[in-house]
């Protein structure tokens, strides 16, 4: 089970934008939870009620677990090219969640049939890569792609090739997650 910090960690990062009232001790932190001082990979999301809002993260791990989560909250706050830098007027509507990946394993296929037949859905996150073409969906995107099929063809589009990449035995990797959500507002800043 994943520790309720990372999210304060993560609001704090992004309050500290709006202000230094927010700014904390690391070295404390890391003392207090030492597992922050590990290396890790994180991503963090943003979403305005329902809706995406920031998505940023690592794959896998280059820095401290701390570092790794205070970099991509920012980043996910206001840095995701997809959308505008966050306003302040969008608290009330934010929801925060914080996903620590587990270490990407390649998945070893012989063909798209047993590709299918490999993936557990509802737990694997996925990483296809194939020559430039790189894209990944943590586990819970597959409420929205509930079929293995589904998840395969998006997660192709996402890395910006198609579904006949399939074709060319792309090296597709795992991952799991544990993540923490809660609405932004309910998340105590550190």
């Amino acid at each position: 089970m994943v520790d309720p910090i990372v999210l304060r960690l993560a609001k704090s990062a992004i309050l500290s934008e709006f202000g230094n009232v927010y700014s904390f001790d690391r070295e404390l932190l890391l003392k207090e939870y030492p597992f922050l001082s590990k290396e890790g990979a994180c991503f963090v999301t943003l979403k305005y009620d329902d809706s995406l809002r920031g998505c940023i993260g690592s794959i896998v791990a280059h820095t401290r677990l701390l570092d790794d989560i205070l970099h991509n909250a920012i980043s996910a706050a206001f840095s995701d090219p997809r959308f505008t830098p966050l306003r302040e007027d969008e608290f009330s509507h934010l929801h925060l969640e914080v996903s620590i990946l587990s270490t990407p394993e390649a998945i070893e296929y012989d063909d798209y049939e047993d590709l299918l037949a490999k993936i557990e859905p509802k737990k694997d996150g996925l990483i296809l890569k194939y020559g430039s073409y790189q894209g990944t969906f943590l586990p819970q995107v597959w409420e929205q792609l509930p079929s293995v099929e589904l998840f395969l063809e998006h997660l192709s589009y996402k890395a910006g090739a198609n579904p006949s990449v399939y074709m060319h035995h792309p090296t597709i990797y795992r991952y799991r997650v544990e993540a923490v959500e809660e609405n932004f507002n309910e998340v105590l800043p550190l």
